[in-house]
């Protein structure tokens, strides 16, 4: 090995008395201290500016967002990092062969082995110096961000400085190929290209896609510069650099030896080979390492997402995708998806359970509640085209042949999706059992950690949280879409945060006819229009009385309805409706405060904004005794200085409305949702009664959306009422911690003076460093 150092010893001299070293050590630092200074001008701007500028930038993860994202430090440089190295490596083989000085090494003691390490020596150190420069802003990091994540830094280190070292492997094996510098440069240029671009080459043959994927470059450092590091990602770089190290010793050994052309290319073939047999096995899951260097564990399954996979044991675990080519979401089971989907979406739960297996299966068939294929209607003479002529015209668009597409025939005597209304959809099956992911229509598309981990924990029960809505006496429907029903929160499969996606099943039920089946987790009745019968209002007597969990929405107008079944609660609707004075919104829309109990229950679904507020159009107040049976909290109360019941009939239309004592007006925090809860056949029994049933339809669901005046959480707090109601069991609670580093220490004026130190000054003393060694080395 000292003849290894001697060599990277005697390159590195040579390197750094030529002005191309010192000129790219000067553009990476002056690349890097523009990416950093601006990324961090832009976070302590909006910081600065308050509340709404704020608003407009995510004000956390500021070590992911300065470094490892998109536009990060991490990222932007290392776009362009393939420019330099080839600048560096193509002389490093190819002068020696150009000035004859190869002959002098061949014929020396000095092994091929060790002349190609040397070389590649002196280019990690010189990579290592890069990191180096990188390091003056870890440090500056650690006085302008507040509590920085260190472990995103190193890893994203470790990850270019790896890219470094398979850059450098290349441009020494490319310098061997040819005794022209600029060749080899070019020659760089093209393999570093080939190899980013090969995994999109041959996406419809599942072995070479394979293949190709593995060899890719592209993407091969995203883990690392997001804080997660994997041994198949590292030892992918290693073979990688092993292979051209190889490739390069086999080269200049053929120009040392008078041996056939045949013996140089079973060498060649030898490194390949088994590079790529190291890399095959070191890429299988079982075989796979990870190792989350993030402070809070974002790259790594919550802990309760864990315990349901750990829950699911050696069984196995089958993934069917279906795609439908004719449905609005066909180009997620396209062939050059599976990687994106088997390598990044399902990536973190093969981690924990690397038995999973993946099947595909494209067909075609008529699309059901989506878009379907407008272009694919009318053919070019204007006729309307068949099922097949659609499919066969974008199968010719995306290059797949359409023996490997199921015909509509084929695919129904396999599995009946019309339920599922033939969209691209995940079918899991577990030990006899089965349940669907599906795609949703909002930016993300693919289901969260959230909803797989609640698909996964459906093939593990036998019974599940089962939801019945009380129907026949004109209740809310979660069949309809009306603005007043609650199919937005219950059902529609197309939705995220739909109850059915969550984890529960959802139905209707009618009393007249049946009795509450023994598998309802949770009755709900919400504003019945006509009085209950007496028989059904003693079926739901006893399933109260038998210590049942059930939810029970009132409106104004309605006390008569609904006051029979709340007697036994101890519970009663208020006559009148709650106003609230405001001069953008009806006076009867109630924006009521959260309670300490609220927040309580708010905990079992995703975190509220502090900003936000609860929406109950059309409310009345409630009163309860507390000398019943149940322990009784107020969930939502009136704001006392905004808001009063009011007896009389509001007119919302005649102008401001004032409160009157004098007409029996009633101000003061009045509750308009309660919880009950009392031990009753050895469990807790939950109960929710509110004064209002609009909370929960579809307009109110959406109205916190974009575009809209006031921010409220009616979607989240009603999944995490039913969440409550069923004990936690669902939704999956995934959140995690927010990281610690969410404040920039220092103000934009101070930044002003950092950009002029790092864009200029650090540059230029390296700038000077580097012209006083090179005139005395000149001078020599």
């Amino acid at each position: 090995m000292k003849t290894v150092f001697k060599i990277a010893k005697t390159e590195l001299r040579l390197l750094f008395y030529s002005p191309i070293a010192w000129f790219l050590m000067i553009v990476f630092l002056v690349q890097c201290a523009l990416t950093y200074v601006n990324g961090l001008d832009t976070l302590a701007r909006s910081q600065e500016g308050g509340s709404l500028a704020m608003r407009m930038v995510n004000m956390r993860d500021f070590t992911l967002q300065i470094f490892g994202r998109g536009n990060g430090v991490f990222s932007s440089v290392m776009e362009k990092l393939y420019f330099y190295i080839p600048l560096l490596t193509m002389g490093l083989i190819s002068r020696e062969t150009n000035s004859g000085t190869i002959k002098l090494l061949y014929s020396s003691p000095v092994k091929v082995w060790e002349m190609v390490l040397g070389k590649y020596v002196s280019m990690m150190v010189y990579s290592l110096l890069m990191i180096g420069i990188l390091g003056i802003f870890f440090v500056a990091a650690l006085f302008n961000i507040k509590s920085v994540d260190m472990g995103i830094l190193l890893s994203g280190a470790l990850g270019f400085y790896l890219l470094l070292c398979a850059y450098s492997a290349i441009g020494l094996f490319m310098s061997c190929l040819t005794s022209y510098q600029v060749v080899a440069a070019v020659c760089s240029f093209v393999m570093i290209g080939f190899l980013s671009y090969v995994g999109t080459l041959w996406q419809q043959i599942d072995f070479v896609r394979d293949l190709t994927y593995f060899l890719s470059l592209s993407g091969r450092t995203e883990h690392m510069l997001m804080g997660l590091i994997t041994s198949k990602d590292v030892l992918y770089f290693v073979i990688i650099t092993g292979i051209f190290l190889g490739l390069s010793i086999c080269k200049l050994k053929a120009g040392r030896e008078s041996k056939p052309a045949m013996v140089s290319l079973v060498r060649y073939t030898a490194v390949i080979a088994v590079a790529l047999l190291v890399g095959y096995i070191s890429s299988l899951p079982r075989f796979t390492g990870y190792y989350d260097s993030t402070a809070n564990k974002a790259r790594t399954l919550t802990p309760n997402a864990q315990r349901v996979i750990k829950e699911l044991g050696d069984a196995p675990l089958e993934i069917i995708t279906y795609n439908n080519l004719l449905s609005s979401y066909y180009f997620l089971g396209l062939p050059d998806k599976r990687n994106m989907l088997l390598n990044e979406f399902w990536e973190p739960y093969v981690r924990f359970k690397p038995d999973i297996s993946f099947k595909f299966v494209n067909y075609y068939d008529s699309a059901f509640g989506g878009l379907q294929m407008a272009m694919m209607q009318t053919g070019s003479d204007g006729h309307v085209l068949t099922l097949k002529e659609s499919a066969e015209r974008l199968a010719r668009s995306v290059n797949l042949k359409m023996s490997t597409i199921k015909t509509p025939e084929e695919i129904h005597r396999t599995i009946d999706l019309k339920p599922e209304m033939n969209r691209f959809v995940m079918l899991l099956k577990y030990k006899g059992n089965t349940t669907y992911l599906r795609v949703f229509d909002d930016m993300m598309m693919l289901p969260g950690e959230t909803e797989v981990s609640a698909a996964f924990k459906r093939l593990l029960q036998a019974k599940l949280p089962k939801i019945a809505y009380l129907n026949g006496h004109l209740e809310r429907s979660v069949y309809k879409a009306g603005d007043r029903e609650y199919q937005g929160l219950t059902n529609i499969k197309s939705s995220r945060f739909s109850l059915i996606n969550q984890g529960f099943d959802v139905d209707s039920l009618s009393l007249d006819t049946q009795d509450i089946p023994a598998d309802v987790s949770t009755l709900v009745i919400a504003d019945p229009k006509t009085n209950l019968q007496e028989a059904t209002l003693l079926k739901v007597r006893k399933y109260i009385d038998q210590g049942g969990n059930i939810l029970i929405a009132g409106e104004p107008g309605k006390q008569g309805v609904i006051n029979p079944l709340l007697q036994q609660l101890g519970v009663q609707l208020m006559d009148g409706i709650i106003v609230q004075q405001s001069k953008e919104y009806a006076p009867d829309l109630a924006l009521p405060v959260r309670t300490a109990a609220t927040n309580d229950i708010s905990a079992l679904s995703k975190a509220f904004q502090d900003s936000s507020r609860i929406s109950m159009p059309g409310a009345t107040g409630l009163t309860y005794t507390s000398d019943s049976s149940f322990q009784v909290q107020p969930l939502l109360m009136t704001d006392g200085q905004q808001s009063w019941l009011r007896k009389d009939k509001l007119v919302t239309d005649s102008g401001e409305v004032f409160f009157s004592a004098a007409n029996g007006d009633n101000r003061g925090p009045i509750p308009v949702m309660l919880s009950l809860t009392r031990k009753r056949n050895g469990k807790e029994q939950r109960i929710i009664v509110s004064g209002d049933a609009d909370f929960m339809s579809n307009v109110e669901l959406n109205r916190g959306g974009v575009g809209n005046n006031i921010r409220t959480d009616n979607f989240l707090f009603s999944t995490a009422l039913f969440g409550w109601l069923n004990n936690g069991e669902f939704p999956i609670d995934t959140r995690r911690p927010q990281g610690a580093d969410d404040r920039i220490n220092t103000s934009s004026d101070n930044i002003a003076l950092l950009r002029i130190l790092l864009v200029w000054v650090l540059p230029g003393i390296l700038a000077v460093f580097a012209i006083i060694l090179l005139i005395r080395r000149k001078r020599k």
